[in-house]
């Protein structure tokens, strides 16, 4: 017999899930030859795509008749590159395999993985009573649990028997036609055996046929034509297919569910490519079918992805909020229910939840961002869809920032984005946009809150990002913009010309990248052209400004139809007013001035452009001013910089710059509203202030608006010129001692709240104390993210605090609560005598003295200029220095000189006042408050070193009054209301002569002067000695906290850059300002600074008042005694024995210590030691507070 008769005569019979059972021993080499020489070689090619393997066993035989008695089993092993036709996501995938007309077997239906494969490990046993040629077709089920019909043919293949054998018994790969130019491949193996054993494995007779199953399958094959012929009859058709087998599969049938998916699909899609209106019938029909396929049903997951996907469509074309919320709720549930590595997983779900909640953006709320929140939840540690819900999370906090201008929503998304980047790794595909959004980010919190360290870091991420894009990377150009508009960014806010040389050149390179038609050639020609109005800005070269307009107009010419927000608008009328300026031609000022209406017009009132252009109508008029000098528009400008101050939607720097430029463009007219540009600076700066979580931020912030330094004293300067004083001393206190003012409101009394409000005023103390404890400098955060969450936490904080202190001023008693003080309230500081303010401004010098009743006195300064005092303090410094190398003995000539000026060009004019307008007695106390170059000017000193005619010395200074220091009337205001509860006084003496090695040579006479001034404390007090090893640190901070007084000898430090690093040198480490000012001690009463340096200022912010006698004032020591400069220790005691024995000449008798003594204690011991102690030595000693 034949070969071939003998494979005719083979049956086949089927076993399921036998991949892992042992098989029998095969030997290829034994297959009879006689059958061999039937078998054509079957030759597959390997270039092709991956094709299905086949492998048998064959048992040994010599006679045909043997070999019609056996037979061959078939393992179904996988298959890869499957490409469902009509691109569908199935809900798994079937082999079916037909032997004639009757015989049809099926193997399991298996999940589809994301590469498009699938594995089964299924078995038929083919007998030799079969067909010579079998088909085998690879078809997609929309159906787990009972499928309806025969799903959709993916790929079908007929084989005959001999090309089955011709592999021996290895697997082998058969590759089918292709789909949407993929080849799918089966992978299958042939065995000979000897009988079937399992019957569960033998081909059926017929599978279930029915008149809805054959509808279905029609229904599938035209669905599938349409989407690849695209022709819509064929979907029309398939609508019209699976429309009666719904109407055949009644509430309880039991293919009800999957009828409903396979109408709604095609009825999808007719709405989809816009063949069908109706959505509502088609979304009813997704419900009903997953509302029969509730969680846990095996086809679950896939019907509510089905109804997200109708739900997405329909908000793509209504546009109605409640369908993409649901989506988004739906998504939620979807994402745990669906296996990773499944292709409904990474080729439907992941891309649906993207766009769902990108759709989500459009409308920032809650409600919106919630949902993206739980996402994010459920995407583990290296979930790939990790990345890009975290990117979908952060662009909702910005965007709503954009909206909003909440600053917790910008520290949210520089969070995000940095943990985005360190889950994309350098050359994962997401590395490079993640640098981008993050300096992105950086550069919008910079612009808002100015913090330094921002710039820095996002200039370094666009470096970055360039790097990885070299010369012919497609997207180079703009990785070369963003690191432009960094550069400029740096630029404006520190100078630097190199920055905006480099950002011009980078805006060159890569519009020449970006040719004519490119879509993204107009913003660079909008960047490259603000960049050389801001060069013209600096260098005034008419040739970069006419470059500007040339390039603003190409590029509004590429954009004919843009938005009238378009920033392009703006930023040609801002060129236009300045060419205007430099031309007089009024053709560009109309130009300037129109646009800028035509956008006004165009916007509504708190639309987040409206900032900008209410600051082109400031420019664009006042530019017109300065030229035709027509009072409408400097009013018109005047108004629209009050507007562009208040518009909330801005970041409060760009906004306190623009009020700066108010200030100077008053003055520079002589309008009266510089007054207000003055106050409305200093409740921004306050506020920008407010938002850092530490003393040194807040120093570090307000140093970074350099022009803020000097405008206290050019507000109090303007209040006096316009004859306002009592505005000039509520201007001067409001702008000066900002650290202060700021760190004082948690410590404000409120007495008269608790006994009124009692709950208020505990919400607000404990409030109080946390901002205080968070707001405490430490080590400095160098994880830049935990740096930002602290910031977020503290702004939190201050929110909630801020709401309390809004509760509290809602109550008429108290509504001016923490609000800067008026007139009166800040007289309250000379209840025990008048203050005299010093104003050095580039303006004017004045001296304005509030008295303890009544009006303020002012006395013009005009001998003396801001000029001639920096010279005169320079002088000072020079002079001070050179005393301290000279003979004790020796006359201080160069200080004689010095303080003879001193006294006829600033103090007498103020001392005629005192003496005759206020008729203030002699040796009354009075107290000084500098500011600016005054605070480096030793004002009590002041003496005229003459004699009168009749031989008697003319009085100084301080023979005619008890002077004092204040760096604020609010800080003396606040030393005397915290003097109401008196306590039992305890006196401790710290002094460290032997510091650790290289702190400074050794005091030597520290241990005498401590000794000394145990003796003349009264015995009365409980009296302390701190000194040698346990004059440490912490040592001394604790005797801060316990005691009332103290004295502290030992190396005092003053940092004149940092003033907060300020310090005392102790045995182990250094007591800072910070540390000081970090101890609430409200029962502390006086400080004697027997150290260098603790009462002189901040050299870069004067007015801020920052040193070591001014923390212990601001700790809770209502009065101290400090140094202007070097102390000789050998001379110094001189100076403290006469103190302490004015100090306490009459407690030895009462026992009662009193600090508001010290003053004229001091006053008496300098006095008294002339003999002794030079003239520097006893200038150095300074009085501040009560």
């Amino acid at each position: 017999m034949p070969a071939s008769i003998v494979i005719d005569n083979m049956e086949i019979q089927v076993q399921h899930g036998l991949n892992s059972f042992p098989q029998p021993n095969t030997v290829s080499s034994l297959v009879p030859p006689t059958l061999r020489s039937f078998l054509p070689p079957f030759c597959l090619n390997s270039s092709q795509s991956p094709m299905l393997h086949i492998s048998r066993l064959f048992r040994p035989t010599n006679t045909r008749d043997s070999f019609a008695s056996q037979y061959i089993r078939l393992e179904i092993i996988s298959a890869k590159n499957l490409q469902v036709p009509s691109k569908r996501i199935p809900a798994g995938i079937y082999i079916y395999i037909n032997t004639d007309s009757k015989r049809h077997w099926r193997s399991a239906i298996k999940d589809l993985s994301s590469d498009k494969s699938v594995v089964w490990g299924d078995i038929v046993t083919l007998s030799s009573h079969e067909s010579v040629v079998f088909t085998v077709e690879i078809r997609a089920s929309y159906e787990v649990d009972r499928m309806l019909g025969s799903g959709e043919l993916i790929a079908k293949l007929k084989i005959s028997w001999d090309k089955l054998l011709d592999h021996g018994d290895e697997p082998f790969v058969l590759s089918f036609p292709s789909v949407h130019d993929v080849h799918p491949s089966l992978t299958l193996k042939a065995t000979i055996v000897n009988a079937c054993d399992d019957q569960d494995s033998a081909l059926s007779d017929s599978l279930i046929d029915s008149e809805i199953s054959r509808d279905t399958d029609k229904g599938h094959a035209r669905f599938a034509k349409y989407v690849i012929g695209e022709m819509p009859f064929h979907l029309e058709r398939a609508v019209e297919y699976f429309q009666p087998v719904l109407d055949q599969c009644p509430v309880d049938h039991p293919d009800r569910a999957g009828a409903l998916t396979n109408l709604a699909y095609a009825r999808l899609e007719c709405y989809t490519q816009g063949y069908l209106q109706d959505i509502e019938t088609t979304t009813s029909l997704f419900r009903e079918a997953l509302a029969l396929r509730p969680q846990g049903h095996p086809d679950h997951a896939l019907s509510l992805y089905n109804l997200i996907t109708a739900l997405k469509s329909r908000y793509k074309r209504e546009l109605i909020t409640v369908y993409i919320h649901e989506s988004a709720e739906l998504c939620c549930k979807l994402l745990p229910i669906c296996p990773e590595g499944s292709y409904l997983r990474s080729n439907g779900v992941d891309n649906v939840v993207e766009y769902v909640f990108s759709d989500l953006l459009v409308d920032i709320s809650d409600e919106n961002i919630n949902p993206l929140r739980n996402v994010l939840e459920l995407c583990p540690v290296g979930h790939p869809l990790g990345p890009r819900a975290l990117k979908l999370l952060a662009l909702a906090m910005n965007t709503r920032f954009k909206q909003r201008g909440n600053a917790d929503d910008i520290d949210e998304t520089i969070q995000l984005r940095r943990e985005v980047v360190s889950l994309c790794p350098e050359g994962h595909r997401f590395h490079i946009g993640s640098l981008n959004d993050l300096a992105s980010s950086l550069l919008v919190r910079f612009r808002h809150q100015g913090k330094p360290n921002d710039l820095d870091e996002a200039i370094s991420l666009h470096e970055e990002a360039l790097r990885l894009r070299p010369v012919g990377h497609e997207y180079r150009d703009s990785s070369l913009g963003n690191l432009g508009h960094a550069l400029l960014t740096r630029f404006h806010s520190r100078g630097d010309s190199d920055s905006i040389a480099q950002a011009i050149n980078l805006y060159r390179e890569a519009l020449a990248l970006r040719p004519r038609r490119h879509p993204g050639r107009a913003t660079m020609l909008s960047n490259l052209a603000l960049a050389l109005n801001t060069k013209y800005d600096k260098f005034n070269v008419i040739k970069d400004l006419n470059e500007a307009i040339d390039r603003y107009r190409q590029s509004l010419r590429i954009k004919r139809h843009g938005h009238l927000a378009d920033g392009n608008f703006g930023k040609l009328s801002v060129a236009l007013c300045a060419r205007f300026k430099h031309t007089r031609k009024n053709k560009d000022i109309e130009e300037a001035i129109n646009l800028c209406h035509r956008s006004l017009a165009a916007l509504s009132s708190l639309h987040p452009s409206i900032f900008f252009v209410y600051s082109w109508l400031r420019l664009a008029y006042l530019s017109r001013y300065q030229v035709q000098l027509n009072p409408a528009d400097l009013s018109l400008a005047i108004e629209y910089f009050r507007l562009a101050s208040r518009h909330p939607t801005q970041g409060l720097p760009d906004r306190i710059k623009l009020t700066y430029n108010w200030t100077t463009a008053m003055e520079r007219h002589g309008h009266q509203s510089a007054l207000e540009a003055y106050s409305t600076f200093f409740e921004l700066l306050g506020a920008h202030l407010a938002t850092r979580s530490s003393s040194t931020s807040r120093r570090e912030a307000a140093a970074a608006i350099r022009y803020s330094i000097t405008l206290p004293v050019d507000a109090a300067s303007c209040a006096i010129r316009w004859d306002n004083l009592r505005h000039a001393v509520e201007l001067v206190e409001q702008g000066r001692g900002q650290q202060w003012s700021l760190a004082s409101r948690l410590k404000t009394p409120v007495e008269d709240l608790e006994s009124a409000h009692p709950k208020l005023a505990h919400n607000y103390l404990e409030l109080s104390r946390r901002v205080s404890d968070a707001s405490q400098d430490s080590a400095p955060i160098t994880d830049r993210a935990a740096a930002d969450r602290a910031t977020t936490e503290y702004r939190k904080l201050t929110e909630q605090w801020e709401a309390a202190v809004a509760e509290i001023r809602n109550l008429r008693a108290f509504s001016r609560f923490l609000l800067p003080p008026s007139y009166a309230d800040l007289q309250a500081a000379t209840r025990h005598g008048p203050v005299v303010i010093l104003i050095a401004s580039k303006y004017s010098c004045n001296a304005i003295v509030v008295p303890t009743s009544g009006e303020p006195r002012h006395i013009p300064l005009s001998s003396v200029t801001l000029k001639d005092l920096n010279i005169l303090k320079d002088r000072f410094a020079r002079a001070i220095r050179r005393a301290s190398t000279m003979d004790p003995k020796a006359p201080r000539n160069d200080l004689i000189v010095l303080l003879r000026t001193v006294w006829d060009e600033i103090m007498l004019p103020i001392v005629n006042v005192l003496q005759h307008d206020l008729k203030l007695k002699f040796h009354s106390r009075i107290w000084l408050c500098p500011t600016a170059a005054f605070t480096s000017i030793p004002l009590h000193a002041a003496h005229p070193f003459r004699t009168n005619a009749d031989g008697s010395k003319e009085p100084c200074l301080e023979d005619l009054y008890i002077c004092s220091y204040t760096p604020t009337l609010s800080a003396l205001i606040r030393s005397r209301q915290m003097m109401k509860k008196c306590v039992p006084s305890s006196f401790v003496a710290i002094g460290q002569g032997q510091p650790g090695a290289g702190k400074g040579k050794a005091l030597l006479a520290v241990d005498g002067e401590l000794e000394l001034v145990h003796k003349l404390v009264p015995e009365t007090a409980t009296r302390t000695i701190i000194s040698g090893e346990a004059a440490t640190r912490i040592g001394a901070l604790e005797a801060l906290q316990e005691n009332t007084w103290v004295h502290l000898a030992c190396h005092g430090k003053q940092d004149p850059t940092q003033p907060y690093n300020s310090h005392f040198v102790m045995r182990d480490e250094h007591l800072t300002l910070l540390d000081i000012m970090n101890r609430d001690i409200p029962h502390a009463e006086f400080a004697f600074l027997s150290a260098c340096h603790t009462a002189v200022g901040d050299e870069e912010m004067p007015d801020e008042v920052v040193h070591l006698a001014a923390g212990l004032q601001f700790s809770g020591f209502k009065s101290v005694v400090g140094t202007l400069w070097e102390v000789n220790d050998d001379v110094a005691r001189h100076v403290v024995e006469a103190f302490y024995t004015n100090m306490f000449n009459n407690s030895k008798d009462d026992g009662v210590m009193d600090c508001t003594k010290a003053a004229w204690a001091l006053n008496r011991a300098t006095r008294s030691v002339k003999t002794k102690v030079p003239l520097e030595q006893r200038m150095v000693f300074v009085h501040i507070g009560v």
